[in-house]
């Protein structure tokens, strides 16, 4: 591999970034796990072995280069686009001055969202939204959930007069991102959901979810342990390790929960992780072939992991709050007292 060449190809495609898109097409090719860079490490085989360290630190500085580069550059276009709106708003006028009022805060729960679309949105994630009614194909059928299936009785589901339900979980938007985006991308999608429980510390009718697939050939558990883990680091702003165990779910198979180091005692034990060292924090797995199918991919050719996990359970856990209530109570000054 010519060194020299690729980064000047790099340097070249850089520089004709020129929006979001086109920074998220830049990481598909050469940061994803089948980019150009990525690949450079599987080429280390092909090199003489005693010259395959300097190979592997030059690949190395290759990669943290061009991700230092377009982080950057995705920051610099976000304030560029909003920069370019105001001034083309002309009910705005920017050159007034400021009044140093306190004009509020940000709800927890948004701006923990924010972090989490950010880190997926740099790792060549889509962020999609979606409505908060769906089918009972959408909510059920489309994730390998028929009538009469034992997993419906898991969820208490709120039904709509015309056949519909308020959605129970971001699941019920995987059959949609299958069908708009075909049988290789990667997407998060969060939203609330809502399921008819009594209401404690620790449940509410109405609550938020992020669910998350990345489809293509040759993907694996591996990749969603990866993922998983760069989210959560980028949260917490601290190494989080992860672990799976067996679980149920129709439409992922083989099926995992996974638990996440407790970041409140650093795995040693407290009463948050009930000593254990461990916080169970979402549900995962590969998709179910029939879930592919349903979606119009070809489940033989192709392959991919689900997961989703509750966005109001890690605002809670990176804020220390440990009344779910809290969040929709509308006590401004509890909230404003969430940091």
């Amino acid at each position: 591999m010519d060194t020299k060449k690729l980064r000047a190809e790099i340097e070249a495609a850089i520089t004709a970034i020129k929006t979001i898109e086109d920074c998220n097409a830049f990481h598909q090719k050469y940061l994803g796990k089948s980019g150009v860079v990525s690949g450079l490490m599987g080429s280390l085989r092909d090199i003489a072995p005693e010259m395959r360290g300097a190979a592997g630190a030059e690949f190395n500085a290759i990669k943290r280069d061009t991700e230092s580069r377009l982080f950057k550059l995705q920051e610099e276009i976000r304030v560029r686009e909003i920069n370019e709106k105001l001034m083309n708003d002309a009910r705005v006028d920017i050159t007034l001055p400021d009044l140093g009022r306190d004009v509020g805060n940000l709800h927890p729960i948004t701006r923990v969202l924010r972090e989490v679309e950010a880190v997926f949105g740099s790792m060549g994630f889509y962020v999609e939204d979606g409505p908060e009614i769906a089918t009972e194909f959408e909510n059920f059928e489309s994730l390998n959930i028929p009538k009469n299936h034992p997993a419906r009785d898991m969820q208490d589901t709120f039904w709509l007069s015309n056949g519909s339900v308020l959605k129970t979980h971001t699941s019920a938007s995987q059959n949609r991102m299958l069908k708009k985006y075909g049988p290789e991308f990667s997407a998060i999608f969060p939203g609330r959901c809502y399921r008819n429980e009594n209401l404690d510390a620790s449940h509410e009718m109405a609550f938020f979810q992020v669910e998350g697939m990345m489809v293509g050939r040759d993907i694996s558990i591996a990749n969603l342990i990866y993922f998983m883990r760069q989210m959560l680091a980028a949260v917490f702003k601290k190494d989080v390790k992860v672990r799976l165990r067996p679980g149920f779910f129709p439409f992922t198979e083989p099926s995992f929960e996974l638990d996440a180091s407790c970041v409140f005692c650093d795995a040693k034990g407290c009463s948050v992780c009930k000593k254990s060292g461990w916080v169970e924090f979402c549900g995962c797995g590969m998709i179910h072939p029939r879930v592919l199918e349903m979606g119009g991919v070809n489940p033989t050719e192709y392959q991919g992991f689900a997961f989703g996990f509750g966005l109001t359970r890690l605002a809670m856990l990176k804020y220390g709050v440990d009344d779910v209530r809290v969040f929709n109570s509308g006590n401004l000054e509890a909230l404003a007292a969430i940091k």
